[in-house]
């Protein structure tokens, strides 16, 4: 097995029996998990392995969260404390979490009903209230607003990804795709420049990485949210809006614009968000995705093609979300 954890050291942290199986589990394209089976059980076991949220200070404050979450009813799954309380495991210079497994499914916008969309926008809304319950307030009122992309480090962006599809050989379809996007891309921003969105709007403390893979339903109901790595003070309004975009798009790269309707016709009251919020959002998120090469940047730069299969759905929804920018609007504010 590639990465193998130190099983033995690690089980002897914990009142969690002996190593019977121990799978990877590959959904993830930051951290490290598999699926543990032991003579106590079954567990998940994390590896958190990607440096920017990898220190042991920062899991514990994401474990304390998701338990005073659980408290409150929401749906989550806590990590196990270890023999000596302690709920992050440091062994040979990595750090480790016990969870315990849960059944469940992930489902993506295309298989929920409307009604379960309202549901998800619900739950969503939830985990933003709890988190302003439980998260101390001093790290939200010492939040700065972020600024927008600047269309003129975006365009050195371009051509410098452009370099890199001319020089790759033999060139492929992907090339060919990401190519044709990075100049429809820049002729888009070149029209909207003057669109720039100002600062970022209310902040709260937000999941920061709320899509389909990261939440397990158990039949229709949600069982369990999960990686918890990229929790934080961020606008919750994008979240929202920027989770949508992710379960709702379609192959093609459009959006199911009556289940966002009805997701954040839902959200809006059970997070305390206004509609003008909502409307706010919307055009940060647009600009960001009109900006943001993060998957080709994977492809070219580092290598790694696991986001791969995502770009062709996510490059063609900037160009469409551009085209329907007010019916897009319309649904978050409806």
């Amino acid at each position: 097995m590639p990465h193998a954890p130190p099983l033995g050291a690690l089980l002897r942290r914990y009142a969690a029996g002996s190593a019977l199986a121990c799978e990877p589990v590959d959904q993830g394209l930051l951290n490290r998990g598999y699926r543990l089976r032991t003579t106590r059980g079954r567990y998940f076991l994390k590896h958190h392995f990607d440096p920017d949220t990898a220190d042991p200070a920062s899991i514990f404050r994401q474990h304390r969260a998701t338990q005073r979450l659980a408290d409150l009813g929401v749906p989550v799954a806590p990590p196990l404390p270890g023999r000596d309380g302690r709920t992050v495991a440091v062994v040979g210079g990595h750090a480790y979490a016990l969870h315990p497994w849960v059944d469940g499914r992930h489902r993506h916008g295309a298989q929920l009903t409307p009604g379960a969309c309202g549901r998800l926008g619900a739950l969503l809304g939830v985990v933003h209230a709890s988190l302003e319950r439980v998260m101390p307030a001093q790290a939200r009122a010492r939040a700065t607003p972020a600024e927008s992309p600047a269309p003129a480090g975006t365009f050195a962006l371009i051509d410098a990804l452009l370099a890199r599809v001319r020089r790759h050989r033999p060139a492929d379809s992907f090339d060919e795709l990401a190519r044709h996007r990075l100049l429809e891309r820049r002729t888009l921003l070149e029209r909207h420049a003057d669109r720039r969105p100002p600062h970022s709007g209310p902040v709260g403390w937000v999941h920061g990485d709320f899509h389909p893979f990261n939440l397990l339903y158990r039949g229709d109901a949600p069982a369990a949210i999960v990686d918890w790595d990229r929790l934080g003070v961020q606008p919750r309004a994008e979240e929202a809006v920027r989770a949508a975009a992710i379960f709702f798009v379609r192959p093609d790269g459009t959006l199911d614009l009556p289940k966002a309707r009805a997701y954040a016709r839902a959200y809006r009251p059970a997070a305390g968000a206004t509609p003008s919020e909502l409307a706010a959002a919307v055009h940060r998120v647009w600009w960001e995705r009109l900006n943001d090469f993060w998957m080709l940047r994977w492809h070219y730069e580092r290598g790694d093609t696991r986001a791969d299969p995502q770009f062709p759905a996510a490059s063609a929804l900037a160009v469409w979300w551009t085209r329907e920018y007010d019916a897009v609007c319309d649904a978050f504010t409806d």
